[in-house]
């Protein structure tokens, strides 16, 4: 178990520049109209409480099915002081006919009311619930948070409609979600994407080689500032799970930049990857 010290010094190390605090008080003002903020207690992980929010484009009708996004590390793509702004280009793309209708879920990880670990250190809630590789997180989406969340919405049941969404651990986590859950997400966007060995997500690469193929279409990004810690190399570990994505013939589009640890180059490439996973001539 790593001390104080050490847990400081790998906060230090590997989110040097990132605001990792999920604050209560998020400065959201982007169309706030369509925007609900919940919170929510799971049975699945005891215990943990957590906000979501629900975001409903402006063209979604009732009487329509609209796509379904699921946002792991809600936060960092709601709030304003970040560079993702998501409701704004959703709308953006809805309006110019480009994506159909879509329905967003913004979820932060669970926390206790008194924490026993700061959250990115790897013992903590966010890592267990994020890097683990197994199906828990997933059934806490589908069996839990999700049917509360969309309750009287009218969202795609065909996975190919469905995205998870994250950001570094979140990133990981959305691929594992549609990992496990391929009949009901069918796309993941992940930004520097924790495929290392936090919890064995180093793994993935050799699992996507030895495992029949799943219907799965991946957008992902990293750079070569991304992390390097004793946990692994993200740069790398994106790398490998793009030849991996290729070698078995995953539907995937990789971009690598000069950025590092952070959502800039993400939000550039916002857009282009939204279009990429739910563009109406995909």
């Amino acid at each position: 178990m790593p001390s104080p010290l050490e847990c400081s010094q790998w906060i230090l190390a590997s989110y040097s520049g990132v605001d990792c605090t999920f604050r209560t008080g998020i400065a959201v003002r982007m169309n706030t109209e369509n925007l609900t903020k919940k919170n929510f207690r799971s049975r699945i992980y005891d215990g943990t409480v957590r906000d979501y929010w629900v975001y409903v484009s402006e063209a979604y009708q009732a009487e329509s099915p609209a796509n379904l996004m699921v946002f792991q590390d809600g936060y960092y793509y709601l709030d304003e002081a970040k560079p993702m702004r998501v409701p704004d280009i959703i709308d953006k793309l809805v309006r110019e006919n480009v994506i159909p209708p879509t329905v967003c879920v913004f979820v932060n990880p669970g926390t206790f009311e008194a924490p026993s670990k700061p959250e990115h250190h790897p013992d903590s809630q966010r890592s267990l619930e994020y890097d683990t590789v197994s199906d828990q997180y997933t059934r806490f989406l589908v069996n839990e948070l999700l049917p509360e969340a969309l309750e009287g919405l009218n969202v795609y049941q065909d996975p190919n409609k469905r995205a998870a969404v994250g950001f570094s651990s979140g990133g990981i986590c959305a691929w594992s979600v549609a990992w496990f859950r391929s009949d009901l997400f069918g796309n993941v966007l992940s930004h520097c994407g924790s495929f290392v060995d936090i919890r064995g997500g180093g793994k993935y690469p050799y699992l996507i080689r030895n495992e029949a193929p799943k219907p799965i279409r991946m957008f992902f990004q990293s750079g070569e500032n991304d992390l390097d810690t004793r946990y692994g190399n993200w740069a790398l570990g994106n790398k490998q799970m793009e030849s991996a994505l290729r070698f078995k013939g995953y539907d995937h589009k990789f971009e690598f930049g000069p950025e590092g640890h952070n959502l800039v180059h993400g939000a550039e490439l916002l857009k282009t990857s939204i279009t990429w996973l739910f563009g109406n001539n995909a």
